[in-house]
């Protein structure tokens, strides 16, 4: 890696933080409450590396295939799946990720309570939230980003709760398109509010992007997923 990238993923890692911070500040929330994950999908191993020495120690994967070609190189950061899973790779995310962000049905919990205690971890699961409600595009077209109805958490935190390998963390969503992000994240926080009155432990609201990460922090994220805004958007390589 030459000294310029490194120079632009320094300045990069510095302004997110920065933003975070800002965020934090002016929704009253104390330095430190909000966890930035840094998104490497697409981009090579030697960004990886770099966010890792610049501090970054949560990463994060939306795709099987490139988590278990980074992960065992750069193990000394916790690993998050941020994607859409299948069951049959279920077993591959739990070797190399200690956090799934995308639990959205009871077969994918299954399959990772079996593939956790075959291999002996215990995984940290948030669930998939679907805010397709909050977004224009989805409402129009009947598309939306997947994720388990709100109405239907309650019943799949209860699977994960009682899962051998599994541990409850929080919720996750992404905003809709065409949604006002504070709006579509006032919801996430009002199911991420009620899954806690069951299941204290489950604290964790994963929420906000590069777009809308003060909007995400407003409404109680206490992790953000960065990808655009720490590696930019330049070709990525391999």
């Amino acid at each position: 890696m030459t000294g310029t990238r490194e120079e632009e993923l320094s300045a990069n890692v510095k302004a997110a933080r920065e933003r975070i911070q800002a965020a934090c500040v002016a929704a009253g929330r104390p330095e430190g409450s909000v966890t930035l994950i840094g998104i490497t999908k697409t981009f090579p191993i030697s960004d990886v590396r770099a966010l890792a020495a610049l501090g970054v120690r949560d990463l994060g994967e939306n795709r099987e295939q490139e988590l278990k070609v980074k992960a065992p190189d750069c193990q000394d950061v916790t690993w998050h799946f941020v994607g859409q899973l299948q069951s049959n790779k279920a077993r591959s995310v739990v070797r190399n990720a200690s956090v799934v962000h995308s639990v959205d049905r009871s077969s994918l919990v299954t399959a990772l309570s079996r593939a956790a205690v075959d291999e002996g971890r215990v995984l940290r699961c948030l669930l998939q939230v679907s805010l397709a409600e909050y977004g224009r595009e989805e409402v129009a077209t009947g598309m939306s980003r997947g994720g388990v109805a709100p109405a239907d958490v309650p019943a799949l935190a209860a699977e994960v709760a009682a899962a051998d390998g599994l541990e409850l963390g929080g919720v996750m969503a992404v905003a809709p398109l065409g949604s006002d992000p504070d709006e579509a994240f006032a919801g996430l926080e009002a199911v991420a509010s009620r899954l806690r009155s069951e299941h204290p432990g489950a604290d964790w609201i994963s929420a906000g992007m590069s777009g809308d990460l003060e909007a995400a922090i407003r409404r109680g994220a206490t992790h953000v997923r960065l990808g655009r805004a720490l590696l930019g958007t330049r070709t990525p390589l391999g």
